[in-house]
């Protein structure tokens, strides 16, 4: 069975996109079956794979509203063994769409049933809310990436996501982890960045990934291409450490296994 990864903070500009983006290409690298399923209005995971919302034939919105199936709602990407369930702007409606709907919080859920099996790897990339669409995405999945920016204000707001966990946790989806602390936008040279790393690892030693993102400006550069940091630049900083990240996360998971 695939396992399904969330990667979630309400708090905006952390690096979930990019994480995501990444992430799934670094894991398809490695040899994996993904599939990303782009839960953020904003679309960036799906235009961050230079794929137009407007050419595809439906998006995650069709299948959380209209029940379309996720298995023919895929497209391929520019990796072999990576595909994506595209979003587009109708998702920020969504929401107030399936208030009504039985079981609302497991819609999700119940679509991914048909295709875990069939990957390895299922990443959400969450919109920053704590909204219906991040409960259906933390409800269907195994476990949740939370990636924490470098910066002053990183831990705030990271307490109400660890509340809403725990309440989906007891009501939801007991199976639901936490997959790893991921920090990004990590620059070494800067004291602040390396008292923030020591400050989540004394919190939640080993939830951190020994794994951190750099500050890279390939890795920045990349999605306005339409490519993963990888096929952008292979040799970027940015590109070895989501590879580095992949890799950390397939040891931990053959080590459970």
């Amino acid at each position: 069975m695939g396992k399904i990864i969330a990667i979630a903070n309400q708090k905006g500009g952390v690096g979930k996109t990019t994480t995501t983006i990444n992430l799934a290409a670094s894991l398809a690298k490695e040899g994996k079956h993904v599939l990303i399923i782009d839960a953020d209005p904003q679309a960036n995971a799906t235009s961050g794979y230079g794929i137009d919302p407007r050419t595809m034939s439906s998006s995650i919105y069709e299948c959380l509203v209209d029940g379309y199936p996720i298995d023919g709602s895929q497209v391929g990407t520019c990796i072999d063994g990576l595909d994506l369930i595209g979003s587009r702007i109708d998702l920020a409606g969504a929401e107030l769409e399936l208030i009504n709907k039985p079981d609302r919080e497991r819609v999700l859920a119940n679509l991914l049933a048909a295709v875990e099996p069939k990957y390895d790897y299922i990443l959400i990339d969450c919109s920053p809310s704590l909204g219906l669409i991040t409960v259906n995405a933390l409800t269907a999945a195994h476990s949740v990436i939370i990636p924490v920016q470098a910066e002053y204000f990183a831990l705030e707001g990271i307490s109400k996501l660890l509340n809403t966990i725990r309440i989906i946790k007891s009501k939801l989806n007991p199976g639901l982890e936490i997959e790893g602390f991921l920090l990004t936008m990590y620059d070494a040279r800067l004291r602040l960045a390396n008292q923030i790393y020591e400050e989540l690892k004394g919190h939640f030693g080993d939830m951190v990934f020994n794994t951190v993102i750099p500050r890279n400006i390939r890795l920045s550069e990349a999605p306005s291409h339409g490519l993963p940091a990888i096929l952008y630049d292979a040799e970027s900083r940015g590109a070895t450490s989501h590879i580095s990240l992949a890799k950390e996360i397939i040891a931990k998971h053959r080590a459970r296994s």
